[in-house]
């Protein structure tokens, strides 16, 4: 994923179908100048991590 589609998905009131390591995630926020992502599973809203925005796939 491109970081402008990330940030686009971030943005939306329209829950996407994203995926972390073949997991369903929530994008809370991107960071576009890092290339960073902060993703929670979506079954475990409190494990936030920071990811490359590359390895998020959208479905």
């Amino acid at each position: 994923m491109d970081a402008k589609r990330a940030q686009e998905i971030a943005n939306s009131h329209i829950m996407a179908n994203v995926l972390y390591n073949g997991k369903p995630i929530y994008i809370e926020h991107v960071d576009q100048q890092n290339g960073k992502a902060t993703i929670h599973p979506l079954d475990n809203p409190n494990q936030k991590q920071s990811v490359s925005i590359t390895s998020l796939t959208e479905q």
